[in-house]
């Protein structure tokens, strides 16, 4: 017979749950055990290093996002759950994502040395979830296409057939990326166009003197921007913003949340923009990259209520004629 202190550690061992814990932007992972959501909250804010003043933290599930403050919800929950521990005023991010299979957010494509590397690297983010597909920049969806089938299929373990509903998909994606560009640049002619008109009609009912004291109004408000302020944003990102149309529908998911981060006059002082055209395109960046991870959301809460929730079937994929 076990020993009295025995039995009770036994006792207490069954009760407690395994958890894995991080914060938001940190890539440790630290395992505890918990009885209870206060427990593992206090547990967490100690491995982590959470100051005071950044409580009380909230735990959220790290593969949507999903705030846990139930008991009885934390008791269901299997063991080896993964959180995400967000101090207080901090919001669950993509960066959070690390079940979802978006880890590789973190990883600069910069640093890759060669094409090939790259491709490879790529081929790696998509073996882990074909999810990605969504997260993945224009450059890097054209990467994959543009790779030979049989390669493809050996860097994968899957057959060419279904590299090829891969590589079609991939097109799919790219297409409507492109539809969605020559949309939004027609309602953008249309709306300059109504513009324009309703100009020509407040010139022609006023005074002539009166537009031409506005106009130097106008122009001498826009004319000096400050070129001193730096940004974290890459050449090519700055590129990018400056001549693409539309150009939050060919960044991947990382450079939108660097163009989210940036200050807006230093932004618009980069872009040499005036700082309201910045702050616009900073919300349509936000708009994108909310409405790619409420896709990715889609997804896998599809996936987890299927019967075989383990990956996303490659068959599954619809197949498309490819546009050459």
């Amino acid at each position: 017979k076990a020993p009295r202190g025995t039995a009770e550690r036994q006792g207490m061992a069954a009760r407690l749950k395994r958890c894995v814990v991080r914060r938001r932007d940190g890539p440790e992972q630290h395992g505890v055990a918990a009885s209870c959501l206060r427990e593992l909250r206090d547990k967490a804010c100690d491995v982590l290093a959470i100051d005071k003043a950044q409580e009380p933290i909230t735990l959220v599930l790290a593969e949507d996002g999903t705030i846990v403050d139930d008991e009885d919800y934390f008791l269901c929950l299997p063991s080896n759950t993964k959180f995400v521990a967000l101090a207080k005023d901090e919001k669950w991010s993509s960066k959070s994502l690390g079940m979802l299979g978006t880890s590789w957010l973190s990883e600069s494509v910069d640093e890759v040395d060669s094409a090939a590397e790259k491709w490879k690297q790529l081929a790696r983010q998509l073996k882990d979830d074909l999810s990605n597909i969504i997260l993945m920049s224009e450059e890097d969806l054209q990467v994959l296409i543009d790779v030979p089938r049989s390669d493809l299929a050996e860097e994968l373990a899957q057959s060419e057939t279904k590299i090829q509903v891969l590589q079609d998909t991939l097109q799919q994606a790219l297409d409507r990326r492109e539809e969605e560009r020559q949309s939004r640049q027609l309602l953008q002619l249309y709306l300059e166009a109504l513009k324009t008109e309703d100009s020509i009609l407040s010139k022609v009912a006023e005074p002539e003197a009166a537009p031409r004291k506005e106009m130097d109004v106008v122009d001498t408000g826009t004319s000096s921007t400050d070129t001193s302020a730096t940004t974290a944003l890459s050449d090519q990102v700055l590129a990018a913003l400056k001549e693409k149309p539309a150009p939050e529908l060919c960044l991947d998911s990382q450079d939108l949340e660097l163009v989210l981060k940036e200050d807006a006059a230093a932004l618009a002082s980069a872009l040499g923009w005036d700082k309201q055209k910045a702050g616009a395109l900073q919300e349509a960046c936000d708009q994108e990259l909310s409405k790619r991870l409420k896709q990715v959301q889609t997804l896998h809460s599809l996936r987890s209520t299927s019967k075989g929730k383990k990956a996303l079937p490659w068959g599954d994929w619809p197949s498309a004629k490819r546009r050459k």
